[in-house]
């Protein structure tokens, strides 16, 4: 198994993303073909070949940023145009840590009260008539 993922990490993520594409469609070439056109898009199988380079240089960029500065970044320039509200919601949603999801949303609303306040019960006042 050891051997295994030395080689899978040896082809780095636009491998990895190839690798999964052939398992999934049973090692068939035709499969891998559609596959990659369809990545591709308008540009057809050199499209989908061009994706998997373009993947990795979004992941060494990422890695050399790291997630949380990529996703502040693409947060702010997003509330510039989005409801905050609607991005809150949005990273609530997002399959990262719950430590990553509450930097982002206080990133994002500083003014968010993230811890809970004594809040007094009403008072109740009794009306006397005399």
């Amino acid at each position: 198994m050891d051997e295994i993922a030395k080689k899978l990490a040896g082809l780095g993520l636009p491998g990895i993303i190839l690798v999964i594409l052939t398992v999934t469609s049973a090692g068939s070439n035709a499969a891998i073909v559609a596959a990659l056109t369809a990545i591709g898009g308008p540009f057809g199988i050199v499209g989908g070949i061009g994706i998997l380079g373009l993947i990795t240089v979004v992941g060494d960029t990422v890695a050399g940023y790291g997630i949380e500065a990529v996703l502040k970044a693409v947060y702010t320039e997003r509330s510039k145009t989005e409801s905050v509200r609607y991005l809150l919601k949005e990273i609530k949603d997002l399959p990262i840590s719950e430590e990553l999801k509450l930097k982002l949303k206080n990133h994002l609303s500083p003014e968010t009260v993230t811890e809970v306040e004594d809040v007094q019960p009403p008072q109740t006042i009794e009306i006397v008539e005399e």
